[in-house]
């Protein structure tokens, strides 16, 4: 229920579009193009099949796991 001078409908009308945006950022981080050999940070051999299973892979799975630990403490 909206209240003052905002229409019906207008709180989830801006609840929609900060999910429609959450979307869009997190599709645009998705790794793109072919995926690397050898892990950009560390340079040991990314395994063949998370190379076939994650298109545009860059990391391999150990830099990758760190990286996603620092980034849920952020």
């Amino acid at each position: 229920m909206a209240g003052g001078w905002s229409k019906d409908g207008a709180v989830q009308d801006q609840i929609d579009a900060s999910i429609e945006d959450a979307v869009k950022l997190a599709r645009s981080q998705l790794p793109k193009g072919e995926s690397l050999i050898y892990c950009e940070d560390c340079e040991t051999e990314i395994p063949e099949a998370r190379r076939k299973a994650i298109v545009g892979v860059r990391l391999c799975v150990n830099c990758q796991s760190e990286l996603d630990q620092q980034q849920a403490k952020s």
